[in-house]
């Protein structure tokens, strides 16, 4: 890896995309602060990252955090009620994301990354992580075999990071000479304080672990446990940073369950190795599909019985082991009927504009996250959330309780939960035809042969399915919508 030098509109342009917050660093600065700044102090700015780059030296001055306790609920004389926020140097945010930049280059180039790690990575979300895990589950259930998932609990994984581990770990993958010295200093004689009020602690170094709240620190942690997926052959593994989840199947459950807990004891054993600890009580597992066989099957994980569950909420999503959605749909539904009542309570003395506002700053959110995974399902177990997003509507538009919804929904330029659930469905797909999807989501997708000018040369194949589970589906029912499109939709920009 080769570091390229910094220019000056990279840095302005870098400051000006930041949010404009007001939270202060040790030096009182805050972004909103740089961005007033930032022109004036971009040339001597410029030549410290470059010589920074040069030297393979991250300032001292810039490793300093500021940590400030946030109240979270209960006793205010209890300190594991509060959540401690590390507020670094804003030069050092510029500084660092300068470098991770140059080190997503790297990292893309040389294909260095895992496609089963969905976190903190361009063109990739919890959602497609979802549905990586929906297709791996489903494909099991067509072919009538059993799929187990054992969803991880990793303790305090960002603050357990061994640094000479992590050093070799990237010496590994061609991060050498100049640039894996620039890494070893930013690493190296950190310092942190705590802020009250007007009082501060003194300094105490930190010997473990990456830097919380940095941008870099992420980038580093997936770096660590990259090479996890290499422990097993055998095993599915679907990651989101710290969030490791780990999937099989097989033809007979008993022999199932002994792979799983020889390949167990293998990825236990690589935990123990690079100094992550695994915390087993908290490690659930979840036998997937409708077969009611061998419901008293035990795991063991290092001699530890790990527990058993129908439900797991799996990336903000509770996914079962029936794959149907009812308790994620559940759970959407009570969180919506809570931000709906606050629109009803006040829509007498808000206007229109301010009720729509509130409606995407407090609905819309629990309706878009990840549903064109748990929205393609049956029209009756999405009916409670239907009418309460009708209800919702009525009520932005201050309409009677019969009145109808659909010149309301035209007004308000709101899609219906169903219409929203299958836009962000063919966008996945529209991915997929561009094949621009990661790799293994991409493998979901079959093509047709494109070098006669048909009518039907931008469809995709159509995979036939044996059960409802796997139809509702996107690799299924994605292509099905797809493929009913117009050609001109489908090369739509």
């Amino acid at each position: 890896m080769f570091l390229t030098a910094v220019e000056e509109m990279e840095i302005i342009d870098l400051v000006n995309e930041c949010e404009s917050k007001t939270s202060a660093d040790y030096n009182d600065i805050d972004s909103k602060t740089m961005k007033n700044v930032i022109g004036g102090i971009v040339k001597p700015l410029t030549y410290i990252c470059n010589l920074s780059f040069l030297t393979g030296t991250f300032p001292n001055q810039m490793k300093i955090a500021k940590v400030v306790p946030l109240f979270k609920t209960g006793d205010k004389h209890s300190f594991t009620n509060y959540r401690p926020v590390s507020l670094l140097s804003q030069f050092s945010k510029i500084l660092e994301k300068l470098f991770s930049k140059r080190l997503d280059l790297f990292l893309d180039k040389g294909m260095i990354l895992s496609d089963s790690q969905y976190g903190f990575r361009s063109n990739r979300s919890t959602s497609l992580a979802l549905m990586d895990t929906v297709e791996e589950i489903t494909n099991a259930i067509d072919r009538k075999h059993f799929a187990v998932g054992i969803f991880l609990d990793l303790q305090k994984a960002f603050y357990t990071i061994d640094h000479n581990i992590l050093i070799n770990k990237l010496e590994r993958y061609r991060i050498r000479g100049i640039v894996l010295k620039w890494l070893t200093s930013y690493l190296s004689h950190r310092k942190q304080f705590v802020k009250v009020g007007q009082f501060s602690s003194t300094y105490l170094d930190i010997a473990y672990g990456v830097p919380q709240g940095s941008v870099l620190g992420p980038k580093l942690f997936i770096l660590y446990i990259n090479d996890i997926c290499k422990v097993s052959e055998i095993l599915k593994f679907v990651m989101f940073a710290d969030d490791t989840n780990i999937f099989c199947s097989g033809e007979k459950l008993n022999k199932l369950m002994e792979i799983l807990s020889a390949e167990m004891f293998k990825v236990k054993k690589w935990f123990d190795k690079n100094k992550l600890s695994l915390n087993l009580s908290k490690t659930k597992y979840m036998l997937f599909g409708n077969n009611k066989v061998n419901t008293q099957i035990v795991m063991n994980i290092d001699g530890v019985t790990i527990e058993r569950v129908n439900h797991y909420k799996f990336l903000g999503v509770i996914m079962n082991d029936k794959i149907s959605w009812k308790q994620h749909i559940k759970h959407v539904h009570n969180k919506t009927v809570r931000s709906i009542s606050i629109l009803n309570k006040v829509k007498h003395f808000l206007d229109r504009n301010i009720l729509h506002m509130l409606y995407c700053a407090l609905v819309q959110p629990y309706l878009n996250y990840c549903a064109e995974v748990w929205g393609n399902t049956y029209k009756t177990t999405l009916s409670p959330i239907i009418i309460l997003q009708k209800k919702a509507i009525r009520i932005i538009n201050k309409a009677g309780y019969r009145d109808h919804t659909n010149n309301l929904f035209l007004k308000s330029r709101v899609l219906k939960f169903t219409d929203l659930v299958q836009f962000l469905t063919l966008q996945i797909i529209y991915k997929a035809n561009d094949k621009l999807l990661p790799g293994n989501i991409q493998n979901y997708f079959l093509y047709r042969d494109k070098q006669y000018n048909l009518r039907e040369e931008w469809n995709l194949n159509y995979l036939s399915v044996r059960t409802t589970v796997k139809s509702q589906c996107i690799s299924v029912c994605g292509v099905q919508l797809w493929n009913g499109l117009n050609s001109d939709l489908k090369q739509c920009p």
